[in-house]
């Protein structure tokens, strides 16, 4: 089985964060699921994703998901197209726009090579997605191709040198007693799909070389701080202690942008 293969099986089993937030595929199921998710991160995203600035634009998804961030652009008024590699989240993000009524062109599509022509959608969005495909560097092209000249891509991609990186070092490879282990390896086995991938600022902005303007920012998030499940596989009572002993003052106070985040905004 290819590294492809093996990443759209991982999350047909359970779009990101259905196991943990999502009750019921009801409206009422839909609307609890995006209540939790924007606890956790809404404080990152609105101001990152601009959903009500979308009005009237052409906006292409990457990577829906459950579907939360697409209902918020659909609800904006949005011309809106959405692809993600599963046919599990597809479903699930056509279940819940017709739940509300609202439309999208939505399609089973792989990141790194996107079904529309070149310059066709003013805004590109992809939150936590383009760094699990197998060639990162291929989809960001292709996000570039499709954008208009004048276009933006909004694209949160995994930070190498973040605190829940520092974490899994020290689970993986300082507590399993390997610790020259590497990052890059322990993203790729152990958070997340397999081959999941996290970049230094420097590497990213290698990767968007090709846009003309690039802002990076790296706030701490709820995975960073502890303050929610690390993912969907982690969990137990080792780091249901951990978190009641994480010095989240000191990490806010000291070290405010190792977050695992990278909110990538990238001008064409």
């Amino acid at each position: 089985m290819s590294l492809k293969d093996s990443v759209r099986d991982y999350w047909d089993k359970a779009s990101c964060g259905e196991d943990l937030y999502l009750s019921s595929t009801s409206r009422e199921g839909y609307r609890e699921q995006a209540k939790a998710r924007y606890r956790l991160e809404g404080e990152m995203i609105f101001p990152f994703a601009h959903f009500q600035e979308s009005r009237g634009l052409e906006v292409l998804e990457v990577g829906v998901g459950l579907g939360a961030d697409h209902q918020q652009f659909a609800l904006a008024g949005a011309r809106l197209t959405g692809i993600d590699i599963t046919p599990r989240a597809v479903a699930h993000t056509q279940q819940r726009l017709k739940s509300l009524g609202l439309n999208s062109s939505l399609k089973e599509a792989d990141a790194e090579n996107l079904p529309f022509a070149a310059e066709c959608f003013d805004l590109v969005y992809s939150w936590g997605v383009l760094h699990h495909s197998p060639d990162t560097q291929s989809a960001v092209n292709e996000v570039f191709r499709v954008l208009k000249w004048g276009g933006v891509a909004r694209i949160m991609i995994y930070n190498k040198y973040s605190i829940v990186g520092l974490m899994l070092w020290l689970r993986y490879g300082l507590g399993s007693f390997r610790p020259w282990r590497s990052l890059k390896s322990i993203y790729a086995q152990y958070l997340e799909s397999p081959g999941t991938k996290a970049y230094s600022l420097q590497e990213a902005l290698i990767m968007f070389a090709d846009f003309t303007h690039v802002e990076i920012k790296t706030p701490l998030g709820h995975g960073d701080l502890l303050t929610s499940e690390v993912g969907q596989r982690h969990r137990g009572f080792v780091l249901s202690l951990v978190r009641l002993l994480w010095p989240r003052w000191f990490i806010r106070t000291f070290l405010p942008q190792c977050g695992l985040a990278m909110l990538i905004t990238a001008y064409k």
